[in-house]
C-alpha cells in the first residue's frame, strides 16, 4: 500500500489528495517524460485479414524436451482437471517461440498464421474458478513438451515428475502504464522479482497496452499490479488477452475505457534506427483488439530497447531450465532405472540376504506431497515415532543404521544404549548381562535438519542434502551387504539409495503414493474382493459429492453415520463425520413410504425417486450446519473442509450401526521373493476421537484370526499384482451387526509404509524375547529367566540353542507413541525416571512385565511412547491407565494442568473395561483385597 502511494504521489503530484500522504507537502516530484523522437518506421502496419499476422507477445524459442514427464499424484492437480494419465495441453501451447536474437544483425522472427500454429508448450500457473482455488497448478517453471513422446523404459506403473515449487504471493507493487514499459522502473523491478516465474506472460501482457490512447485528454492508467499477476497467470489459458482483461488491471478503468481510440503509427527505433540493442530486430503486426482498438501506438527506443532485453534475458532463462529440467529428469530416470535392477538383485539373492550377516539402514521418512507435509505438526518428531527399528538387531546378524530427524543428546544415546542391552539380561535374568551393543547400531542425524527450517522437507530429502551424513554412512558401508527401508516412498529415497548403491526395500514412490489414497485403497481392496463399507471414491465435485451421498443414504437408510476422507490426508487429519438421518428432516416420511411399499415395490416406485429428490435439496444446509471434521484446528468450517475434500478428493464411506465396533490394523511384509509374511495386529486405541488411532493393544483378539489372516492374504495378493513391496498395513473395522447379531469385519484403509505399531511390536518382542504369531493371535515368550548356562546366548542377539524349548505363556501389552503432555517439558527425563521408580513403575526383567518408554527427543519433552507387558489384557489396560494417572498427577499442579491427553487415553480405557482407572488406584491404596478382587 505504501509503494502504490508513492507511485500515486508521483503519477498526479498536484492532487490535494495524494499530498496528503506527504512527511512535507511542499516537496513536489514530478515523473520525467520521456522524449518520442520520430524515425522511419519498422514495424509496417499490416491489416488484420493478413494470414502471416505474428502474435503481438512473441516468447523466446524453446527445444523440446522429448517425450512428456508422467505426472506425479503430488504435483499434479486433482479434481477433474486430473484424470489419470491425463495431459493438459493448454490453449497458450499453441504460441510459437521464435528464435531468439543471436547476430549483430537484423533476423526477423518467423511468421505462423494463428489458425496453423502447433502447440509447443505448456505453461502452467494456478487454476481459479468459482468454486475456488481448486488447485496450485504446476507453475510456468513445469514446461511439458507437446510432441508425441519417445518410446522408454518403465518400471510398474511408474510415474514420474519434478517437484515444482509455487512462490507464495507477496503484495506486489503499483505502477502506471508508462513505467510498466520501462527497465529501470522501481516498480518493474520489484514487480519483476516478486513474480519472476510469470515475468514473460506479465511481459506479453504489458505490451499491447502502448495500443492505448496517450494524449493529454485520458488520465494515466495506474495497475493494480495484485490484478495484474493473477491475470497474468490465467493468461497461458488463453489465446490472448481481451480488452476488458487489460482494463480490469487498471484502478481507474472507467476514465480509460471511456478514451477514444486513434490510429496507430509504425514502430521506430531509437534515434531513427532500425536495430535494437540487443542486435535483434523488431518486426511484427500488432494484433487487432477484438473490442475496438483497431491500431498500434509508436514504442519509444528506450522501449523497444528494454522490449529486446527482456525477450533476450527470457530465452536464456528458458535455454537454462529446459537444461536443468533435462538433467533433472534423466537423474531421476536413472534413480528408477537403478532401483528397480537393484529390487531385481535383491530379489533373486534375498534367501540368502536374509540369513547372512547384513546392515539395515532405517530412515523413517514421511515422504508426504508437501501440501500434507505442510499441515503435519512437528513433522521431525513425527518421524522420529520408531525407534522401535533398532530392535532389528534382535537377530545377531543384523546390523542398523538409524537415521534420525532429531539432534539427539548424549544422555539419549546412552538411554537406548542401555534399553537395547537388556535382551541379553531379559534371557538370562539376571540385570548383571546387560550387554554393550553400541557397535551393533549407529544413530546418525543428518547435518541439513536445520537447513530448511520452512521447507517442510521429509527426512529423506533433508538426508540427500547433507553430504557429510551421506559420505559416513558410505564409509560404513563399505564392504557390507546392506538395503534400505524407508518410511512413506518419496523419490529422494530412490536417489539417497542411489547415491549409496544399496536396494531399496520398498515400493517405487508413485505406485504408494496410488494406492495409499482413500481412493486407492478402495481398488485395492475391490480387486483383492474382501468385504468394505457402503461408499463412494474419488470424488471430485461438489455435485458429485451430492449425488452420491444422497444416493446412499437412500440405499443403506440402517446407516446413522456418514465419514468424509480426503484423499491423502494422514492419521484421521483429513477425516469429518456427520450423522444424517438424525438431522435428515425428510427421513421419517421415507421410512413410512419404505413401509408401505414394500421391499420389492420400493425400488422401483415413483415415491423412491421423490426420496432422492427430497434428500438432495437438504443435505446442502445438514452439511453445512452438522458436519464434524476431526481436526477442528485445521478445518473450523465445512467450506474449509469442502474446498480440500474437491481439491484433493476423497471418498464417503459408511459408520457401523453399531454399539460394539472395534478398529484392528495388521502390519504385513511384501518380501522381494513374494512371499506374504503376517508380522503383527492390533487392536486401536482411541485417545482423541474416535476416528484418529492414538495407540495399540498387542494381539488383537477381537476377531477370529484364521479369518483375518485370510482377508490379509487375499489383500496382499492383490497388493503384489499393482507391483507393491515390503512393509504395509491394513486397517479393519469389526462390529456386531445389530439386526443378525453376527460380527462382520470390513477392509477400510491400506498404508503402504512401516507403521508405528509394528516398530512398537518390534520393542515389544525383543523385551520378551518372544514371537507374535499373527495365525493365532498370541504372543509366545517364555515365563522366565530359567535357563541353564550352557543354553545362554552364545552370541550377542542370537536365540538360546536348547533341545528342549522353554516353557511359553501367551503375553499381551499396551502400547502407544503418541502419548503428549505439555508439562513434562518441564522436568528432565532423569527426574521422571524418579517419579516413576517412586510408584513403581518400571519394567522386571525377571518377570518380563512391566513399563518402558521411549524417548523421542530432550529438547522440547512433550512427547513420549510409553509400552505396558503383562500376562492379560485387563491387568495391563488398568496398569497403562494407572501409570498416565500417576504421572499427569506428579508433574502437574492443581491450577495448571497442561494440554495433554493423557485424560482421553484414560477414558478411553474406562470404556474398554467399565471401570476407571482412578477407582482402582483408590482401591489399591485403600483396600488391596478389593482391588485384587475387582481385577480377578
Amino acid at each position: 500500500q505504501q509503494v502504490e502511494m508513492d507511485f500515486k504521489i508521483m503519477l498526479d503530484p498536484e492532487n490535494v489528495e495524494n499530498k496528503a500522504g506527504l512527511k512535507h507537502p511542499n516537496n513536489e516530484t514530478r515523473l520525467p517524460l520521456i522524449a518520442k523522437k520520430k524515425s522511419a518506421p519498422v514495424c509496417s502496419q499490416k491489416t488484420g485479414k493478413d494470414p502471416t499476422a505474428s502474435s503481438p507477445w512473441p516468447l523466446p524459442a524453446f527445444v523440446s524436451l522429448g517425450s512428456p514427464l508422467p505426472l506425479l499424484e503430488e504435483d499434479t492437480p486433482k479434481g477433474a482437471l486430473s484424470l489419470p494419465g491425463q495431459r493438459l495441453i493448454l490453449p497458450a501451447a499453441q504460441r510459437a517461440l521464435p528464435a531468439p536474437p543471436a547476430l549483430p544483425r537484423a533476423a526477423p522472427f518467423p511468421q505462423f498464421p494463428r489458425q496453423h500454429r502447433k502447440p509447443a508448450l505448456a505453461i502452467y500457473g494456478t487454476y481459479s474458478s468459482s468454486k475456488g482455488n481448486i488447485a496450485p497448478l504446476p507453475s510456468s517453471n513445469s514446461v511439458v513438451s507437446a510432441r508425441k513422446p519417445r518410446p522408454e523404459w518403465r518400471c510398474p506403473a511408474q510415474q514420474l515428475e519434478s517437484e515444482v515449487h509455487i512462490p507464495p504471493q507477496t503484495q506486489a507493487p503499483c505502477l502506471d502504464w508508462d513505467s510498466a514499459v520501462h527497465q529501470k522502473a522501481p516498480g518493474v523491478l520489484t514487480l519483476q522479482q516478486l513474480h519472476h516465474s510469470s515475468w514473460g506472460s506479465t511481459v506479453g501482457f504489458v505490451e499491447p497496452t502502448e495500443k492505448l490512447p496517450k494524449d493529454h485528454s485520458v488520465p494515466l492508467a495506474t495497475i493494480n499490479s495484485q490484478k495484474l499477476a493473477q491475470i497474468t497467470s490465467d493468461l497461458d489459458f488463453k489465446e490472448n488477452p481481451t480488452k476488458s482483461d487489460i482494463l480490469s488491471v487498471m484502478k481507474n478503468h472507467p476514465a480509460v475505457a471511456k478514451s477514444p481510440s486513434r490510429a496507430g503509427q509504425s514502430c521506430r527505433g531509437q534515434g531513427g534506427s532500425t536495430g535494437t540493442a540487443a542486435g535483434g530486430h523488431w518486426e511484427g503486426q500488432q494484433q487487432q483488439w477484438a473490442a475496438g482498438v483497431s491500431s498500434p501506438i509508436p514504442f519509444s527506443g528506450q522501449q523497444q530497447q528494454w522490449a529486446a532485453g527482456v525477450i533476450s534475458s527470457s530465452w536464456r532463462s528458458w535455454s537454462h531450465l529446459a537444461r536443468l529440467r533435462g538433467a533433472l529428469r534423466e537423474a531421476r530416470r536413472r534413480h528408477l532405472e537403478n532401483f528397480c535392477s537393484r529390487a531385481k538383485h535383491l530379489a533373486a539373492n534375498w534367501n540368502r540376504i536374509r540369513t547372512s550377516r547384513r546392515t539395515i539402514i532405517h530412515i523413517p521418512s514421511l515422504g508426504y506431497s508437501q501440501h500434507i507435509r505442510e499441515h503435519i505438526p512437528d513433522l521431525a518428531l513425527q518421524q522420529n515415532l520408531q525407534m522401535g527399528r533398532l530392535c532389528d538387531i534382535l537377530d545377531a546378524n543384523v546390523d542398523v543404521i538409524y537415521i534420525c530427524p532429531l539432534a539427539l543428546s548424549e544422555e539419549l544415546l546412552q538411554y537406548y544404549n542401555k534399553l537395547l542391552g537388556l535382551q541379553a539380561a531379559v534371557r538370562s535374568g539376571n540385570p548383571e548381562d546387560m550387554a554393550d551393543l553400541q557397535d551393533r547400531f549407529k544413530i546418525l542425524t543428518p547435518e541439513a535438519i536445520n537447513s530448511f527450517p520452512e521447507h517442510h522437507m521429509c527426512l529423506a530429502t533433508v538426508l540427500k542434502y547433507s553430504p557429510r551424513t551421506m559420505q559416513r554412512l558410505q564409509a560404513l558401508l563399505q564392504g557390507r551387504v546392506a538395503y534400505m527401508v524407508g518410511g512413506v516412498p518419496h523419490l529422494d529415497d530412490l536417489a539417497v539409495a542411489d547415491q549409496l548403491q544399496v536396494p531399496l526395500l520398498g515400493s517405487e514412490p508413485a505406485v504408494a503414493q496410488l494406492y495409499s489414497t482413500k481412493s486407492g485403497s478402495k481398488r485395492i481392496f475391490a480387486s483383492a474382493g474382501v468385504p468394505v463399507p457402503p461408499g463412494e471414491q474419488d470424488i471430485h465435485s461438489r455435485e458429485q459429492l451430492l449425488r452420491a451421498l444422497s444416493q446412499l443414504v437412500l440405499d443403506h437408510p440402517e446407516v446413522q453415520r456418514w465419514l468424509l476422507k480426503v484423499d491423502g490426508e494422514r492419521a484421521g487429519d483429513g477425516t469429518a463425520f456427520c450423522d444424517v438421518t438424525a438431522h435428515l428432516e425428510c427421513y421419517p416420511w421415507i421410512q413410512r413410504e419404505q413401509q408401505g411399499h414394500g421391499p420389492a415395490a420400493w425400488s422401483d416406485s415413483q415415491a423412491r425417486e421423490l426420496a432422492l429428490v427430497k434428500i438432495s435439496q437438504e443435505l446442502p444446509g445438514l452439511l453445512a450446519q452438522h458436519v464434524q471434521p476431526v481436526n477442528e484446528k485445521r478445518f473450523p468450517t465445512w467450506e474449509k473442509f469442502l474446498q480440500t475434500f474437491l481439491t484433493q478428493g476423497g471418498v464417503i464411506e459408511a459408520f457401523p450401526s453399531s454399539g460394539s465396533v472395534t478398529n484392528l490394523t495388521v502390519d504385513l511384509l511384501i518380501e522381494p521373493t513374494g512371499e506374504l509374511t503376517l508380522l503383527a495386529s492390533g487392536e486401536q486405541l482411541h485417545a482423541e476421537g474416535p476416528l484418529r488411532s492414538s495407540g495399540t493393544t498387542i494381539p488383537q483378539r477381537s476377531v477370529d484370526p484364521e479369518l483375518l489372516q485370510a482377508l490379509c492374504l487375499q489383500i496382499g495378493e492383490a497388493c503384489k499384482s499393482k507391483g507393491v513391496l515390503g512393509y504395509f498395513s491394513v486397517d479393519f473395522v469389526a462390529f456386531t451387526h445389530p439386526q443378525t447379531g453376527e460380527q462382520q469385519v470390513w477392509a477400510t484403509d491400506l498404508d503402504l509404509c512401516y507403521s508405528d505399531q509394528l516398530a512398537l511390536s518390534q520393542l515389544l518382542v525383543y523385551l520378551t524375547d518372544g514371537n507374535v504369531d499373527c495365525g493365532s493371535s498370541i504372543l509366545q515368550a517364555p515365563l522366565g529367566a530359567k535357563e541353564s548356562p550352557s543354553q545362554r546366548v552364545q552370541h550377542e542377539g542370537t536365540k538360546p540353542v536348547s533341545s528342549d524349548p522353554a516353557p511359553s505363556s501367551p503375553w499381551c501389552a499396551v502400547a502407544s507413541s503418541q502419548l503428549r503432555h505439555s508439562s513434562l517439558s518441564g522436568i528432565s527425563y532423569s527426574l521422571l525416571f524418579h517419579i516413576c521408580k517412586a510408584h513403581g513403575i518400571g519394567f522386571d526383567l525377571q518377570e518380563k512385565q512391566g513399563t518402558v518408554f521411549v524417548l523421542y527427543e530432550d529438547q522440547k519433552r512433550h512427547s513420549l511412547g510409553m509400552i505396558t507387558i503383562g500376562e492379560d489384557l485387563q491387568g495391563v489396560l488398568l496398569t497403562f491407565a494407572r501409570n498416565l494417572f500417576i504421572i499427569h498427577q506428579e508433574i502437574s499442579a492443581p491450577n495448571m494442568q497442561g494440554e495433554t491427553n493423557f485424560k482421553m487415553a484414560i477414558r478411553d480405557i474406562e470404556a474398554i473395561l467399565g471401570v476407571t482407572a482412578e477407582n482402582k488406584l483408590r482401591l489399591e491404596e485403600e483396600q488391596p483385597w478389593e482391588a485384587d478382587a475387582l481385577t480377578e
